[in-house]
């Protein structure tokens, strides 16, 4: 996703002025958002700042599974530097909550504030939406967020999905066994994706090996997309993050980068695309990661199914 004025304006200038905390109360939000801001943050080269997320319109119509399970997946990541804190939590035992409000302090002084029309979703801080943000007294919209927090419950407290109504965004989500069996009858696009580089072998230092080289983490990885598969326009560019669901119930938020778009990774960190694809392979963190490592597991290609813009599905399973 490329900057857009509103993004620039609201979630990066005030970090110019010495802002450290940014507290968001939104209607709707994705987890793909979060993990795209925490991931820009280091183009402003900011100071380590506090993010703290609420989602407001969860007693109206619930989360889909994917969003939860996304939100969760998140707050395990380890932040970058740029990070000290982030927490993300619904509003639950009150009426739904359907305001915008951007409130950034400096220490414990609110200093700059937005509200308007603009959700935590990228599509509203992209460049094809015509959202509206306005800016508005700091201290007032500090203290509309901290009465609405006292509503809230964290998205990983251990009984949160008592409070939370919990939705399939599709049937693949709610199979336990043979998940891919479920998209058989469905109109979805899909692509398959080799492993392998052209010469037929996991490339030496790229690929799933990327990270095999000195001072690099060894678990760093990506997925090679092909300038065909590219063109096609399967996957989001401008580093616009998706989610993706696994054959095994793991979730993954992903973005294409590098020089002509040519790698699927990991954004917040290449490692954990690595050390997923370790696990399924059954070797140790960092090990290399030979052709034959994949033919004994059965598979040399993955297979991505495209749910909507945001959510895929991969397949990996023999």
């Amino acid at each position: 996703m490329k900057y857009s004025e509103l993004a620039r304006r609201v979630l990066f200038e005030p970090l110019r002025t010495g802002a450290d905390r940014l507290c968001i109360l939104s209607g709707y939000a994705t987890p793909n958002m979060a993990s795209w801001l925490i991931k820009n943050l280091k183009e402003f080269k900011s100071g380590p700042i506090d993010i703290s997320l609420i989602v407001g319109m969860v007693p109206f119509d619930g989360l889909s599974i994917a969003v939860h399970e996304g939100f969760k997946e998140l707050q395990k990541e380890k932040m970058p530097q740029e990070v000290a804190h982030y927490q993300c939590s619904y509003v639950y035992d009150s009426a739904p909550v359907h305001a915008k409000v951007y409130v950034w302090l400096k220490g414990d002084e609110p200093v700059a504030a937005f509200a308007g029309s603009a959700n935590f979703t990228q599509s509203a801080f992209g460049e094809k939406r015509r959202e509206y943000m306005v800016e508005c007294d700091a201290l007032e919209a500090y203290r509309y967020y901290c009465s609405v927090e006292n509503d809230t419950i964290f998205c990983n407290h251990a009984e949160v999905e008592e409070y939370v109504v919990l939705y399939p965004t599709h049937s693949v989500l709610d199979m336990e066994n043979k998940p891919v069996g479920s998209l058989s009858g469905e109109n979805i696009e899909t692509i398959t994706l080799s492993l392998l580089s052209e010469n037929g072998e996991v490339g030496t230092k790229s690929g799933l090996n990327w990270g095999q080289r000195s001072r690099r983490n060894k678990n760093e990885a990506y997925i090679p997309l092909p300038a065909p598969m590219v063109r096609t326009g399967f996957f989001p560019l401008n580093k616009q993050h998706f989610t993706v669901v696994t054959d095994d119930g793991h979730q993954l938020i992903l973005r294409v980068e590098q020089q002509g778009n040519k790698a699927i990774t990991t954004p917040l960190s290449n490692a954990q695309l690595g050390e997923y694809f370790r696990n399924r392979l059954g070797l140790a963190n960092g090990a290399y990661i030979w052709r034959s490592d994949l033919e004994e597991y059965g598979r040399t290609d993955v297979t991505f199914y495209k749910l909507d813009d945001e959510q895929y599905y991969m397949d990996f399973s023999v």
